[in-house]
């Protein structure tokens, strides 16, 4: 009887090495689990770095903002074969591509528009598992003077100190306000609580003659804009 032995990555042909692959091939031609498997690095007996890599992919639905979302411990108790070093690697590789994505896709001198306001904060927001809550200044040619993170809370809400808000935009001299939030739940969708502090911010910043000109929730990659919506009649 013939033993079949299971081939280790470096025994494939060279063109399915990954990195190999990505030295011959280029790097867009790599699928995101042999990517993945040039950051593990190495696989173990029971199977090579590219099953390993292959496994942590249907773990999350073959999706990266999932991924992004685990943190060091999360991979290391989920997958057989990831250890802390593996882990720290695929984290801060994630890290890197949130923070190229934030840099470079809005002009960070102004905002003429929801999207605008979208590419700002979804880096900042997109991963996190609960709620923060930030607020933009601008002045009267929509140039950003400020942004503060008001603050931070669980998974369905977090608290909104109107009096922070104001303080700042009167220490940035800004003339109009925009508000921004993530839903860790994905569903952009604004609750009566965001209703309800969207008409508290509006009306106070009235009273000190600013404009509350958006509030933009973000969630998994989509936003919902209260201004695009009608809910603010006042344009950017």
């Amino acid at each position: 009887m013939i033993a079949l032995t299971k081939l280790r990555v470096r025994d494939w042909a060279e063109a399915d090495r990954p990195r190999e692959k990505l030295l011959l091939k280029g790097v867009q031609t790599l699928s995101d689990a042999e990517l993945l498997a040039i950051l593990i690095g190495s696989g173990s007996r029971e199977e090579t770095v590219v099953e390993l890599a292959q496994r942590i992919c249907r773990f999350v639905d073959n999706d990266l903002n999932r991924l992004g979302k685990l943190s060091v411990k999360q991979l290391m108790h989920n997958f057989k074969g990831i250890g802390e070093a593996k882990a720290v690697s695929i984290v801060a590789a994630l890290e890197l591509g949130k923070r190229r994505e934030k840099t470079g896709t809005v002009d960070p001198g102004s905002i003429l528009c929801s999207r605008d306001i979208f590419l700002l904060f979804h880096p900042i927001l997109c991963d996190l598992l609960y709620e923060e809550f930030w607020a933009l200044f601008l002045n009267h040619a929509n140039k950003i003077v400020g942004k503060v993170k008001v603050s931070q809370g669980g998974v369905s809400q977090t608290v909104v100190d109107g009096k922070l808000i104001y303080r700042e935009a009167i220490h940035c001299l800004a003339s109009k306000i925009i508000l921004c939030h993530n839903h860790p739940s994905g569903n952009p969708k604004p609750s009566r609580a965001d209703d309800l502090v969207t008409e508290q911010i509006q009306q106070g910043a009235e009273l000190l003659n600013m404009m509350l000109v958006d509030h933009v929730i973000i969630a998994q990659g989509a936003y919902y804009s209260y201004a695009d919506d009608d809910k603010i009649k006042i344009a950017l």
